[in-house]
């Protein structure tokens, strides 16, 4: 007997629809599952054969009957255990055990060997995807619940194991006779949910950091206008501290970023809440590989900068990071976006974050530190110089130094402005530009993401300011990007101030951030 049924599959960070097929003839005992299965979904048939045993049904190995599972379309690698539900469920069909009407339904889950489901990785995407090819329910893990009801449109029902799900799918209103069928429950479609506030839980506050206001105040307008980031200085002079307390300040993430980000973090099993409000903050270690940053393995995965997309890839130790790795977020810091072609596959990855990079003047860190002394030789600082191309150098916005404090000033009570006082400001100038960028199809969102085709046209200039920056640039010797970058800078500035258009004091502050030879 044949009987079919619907899951899907995460692919890279969107989804495909998979057709579960089964068909149960007489013969001996065989169970094969095609359709380029990895060993995680070939062992799905002992994990469904003791799920519908402890279920209460005959398990297939106690029958003789050839079961062909074909998991269609057959030229997609089908991978993980999410097809153990509609397995189960497809095989419990065809054999006659139970009847119910699959039409647009969808069904995932991984079956424990006592029949209860466990979660699985990439709800969001798949649901938002069975949406678009119109259909109606999903059935998915309770843990899961949440993150499939952000997509409207859709009946979702969190199960927790394979016998209330049978019950559900062959439940019938109980008339006469039919005792039996007055014992089963059917299950209630899951609420909505939007997520939790954003809560800044145990972020490190700026009113914390003592001194380094002009730090501070570089964040800022970081974080208002989407730009990168670098601190140098000696080492213990706080300039992880400062990235830290970065993500305190950024605005939370509307809607369309919110699913966005949680979709990425759902298709690489990371997400622990239903939805992502806050902006993503990664913090790789130096010593972590050109792939787990840029993405890529046999079959494309997101990396690092993939998975900072609308938030912060803060890369400490900037220079100790290998050349190659360093190198090659030169194009998502150009393009927002990061291309991995593989024998297996091409893939284009969205990676539109913040770089916040911090590093020391030298390996030792004490390099023209005064009062230190340097045990570096020559050639350790010039091959510690050579790590940072000038092309990398150039991506970045905002230089700023971060010295030593005086121990006074440490040794004080934390005062001044702190993380919320910043924030609100931030969120000010992000709602100023969205109003200005309202009418683009480009989806830009932050003044950071204009390009050089409609800079003119976003963010104009007057005839004094051009003048002025000209004759700044051609001094300073500023290249053509550097040269872009100070205008949207100074365009940051001016909406932090509150600035209908750049002025004469937004653009000399932009200048002092400008890249410079800091090694």
């Amino acid at each position: 007997m044949f009987s079919k049924v619907y899951s899907a599959q995460p692919t890279l960070l969107g989804a495909n629809m998979v057709s579960v097929e089964v068909d149960v003839s007489r013969g001996l005992h065989s169970f094969n599952v095609v359709g380029l299965p990895d060993k995680a979904v070939e062992e799905a048939r002992d994990r469904v054969s003791a799920a519908i045993k402890n279920t209460g049904f005959k398990p297939p190995k106690s029958k003789n009957e050839k079961i062909i599972i074909s998991l269609a379309p057959a030229d997609l690698k089908k991978e993980g255990p999410l097809f153990d539900v509609p397995i189960a469920l497809a095989y419990l069909q065809s054999s006659g055990d139970i009847d119910f009407i699959p039409d647009k339904k969808i069904f995932l889950g991984e079956l424990s060997l006592d029949g209860s489901i466990r979660s699985v990785r990439g709800v969001l995407p798949i649901a938002r995807e069975i949406k678009q090819k119109g259909f109606t329910e999903i059935f998915v893990p309770k843990e899961n619940a949440d993150e499939a009801t952000l997509i409207d449109g859709l009946i979702v029902y969190g199960v927790g194991n394979l016998k209330e799900l049978i019950e559900h799918l062959t439940f019938r209103e109980a008339t006469g006779g039919a005792e039996n069928q007055s014992k089963k429950k059917k299950l209630l479609p899951a609420a909505k949910s939007e997520g939790g506030e954003k809560t800044r839980g145990d972020m490190l506050d700026l009113c914390d950091i003592r001194g380094q206001e002009s730090a501070k105040r570089g964040l800022e307008i970081a974080a208002g206008g989407g730009h990168n980031i670098a601190f140098y200085g000696p080492p213990g002079t706080g300039k992880t501290m400062l990235a830290r307390a970065f993500a305190g300040i950024l605005p939370e993430l509307d809607r369309d970023s919110a699913l966005e980000v949680t979709s990425i973090h759902s298709v690489a099993g990371l997400l622990r809440e239903n939805i992502m409000r806050e902006a993503p903050f990664r913090a790789p270690h130096h010593t972590a590989s050109y792939v787990s940053i840029i993405g890529g393995g046999a079959t494309p995965k997101p990396g690092e900068v993939t998975l900072a997309h609308r938030g912060v890839l803060f890369l400490d130790e900037f220079p100790e990071f290998d050349k190659r790795v360093l190198e090659s977020l030169r194009q998502p810091l150009e393009d927002k976006m990061v291309h991995v072609s593989r024998a297996k596959g091409t893939a284009i990855f969205p990676a539109n974050f913040i770089l916040v990079a911090a590093m020391n003047p030298c390996p030792c860190g004490n390099n023209n530190v005064k009062g230190k002394r340097c045990s570096c030789s020559p050639g350790d600082i010039a091959r510690y110089k050579r790590k940072l191309s000038g092309p990398i150098m150039d991506r970045i916005d905002l230089w700023l130094e971060v010295g030593h404090i005086d121990y006074e000033k440490l040794s004080e009570k934390a005062s001044g402005e702190g993380s919320r006082e910043a924030s609100l400001r931030v969120k000010s100038a992000r709602e100023t530009q969205a109003k200005r960028f309202a009418q683009n199809k480009n989806k830009i969102k932050t003044n950071s993401d204009v390009g050089v085709r409609l800079l003119e046209k976003l963010i104009p200039i007057t005839d004094d300011i051009r003048k002025l920056l000209n004759e700044s640039a051609r001094k300073l010797d500023l290249s053509p990007r550097a040269y872009h970058k100070t205008i949207k800078v100074a365009r940051t500035i001016a909406d932090l101030d509150g600035s209908d258009s750049i002025g004469t004091k937004h653009l000399l502050e932009a200048l002092r951030y400008r890249p410079r030879d800091i090694i």
